[in-house]
């Protein structure tokens, strides 16, 4: 068996941490959510005060 055909793991390659662009990804659509859930809670409470 020749060393190609061992499936290279996330510990193989980076001792265990996540890939970089995987982490940016995560951390903006976190900051995303985030805004757009306020951007709902503003709505509804702006609404709700009209009533």
């Amino acid at each position: 068996m020749s060393e190609k055909s061992v499936p290279v793991t996330g510990e193989e390659r980076g001792e265990g941490k996540f890939p970089k662009g995987l982490v940016l990804r995560l951390f903006a659509y976190l900051i995303a959510g985030h805004l757009f859930a306020g951007f709902l809670y503003l709505l509804f409470m702006l609404g709700g005060q009209n009533q």
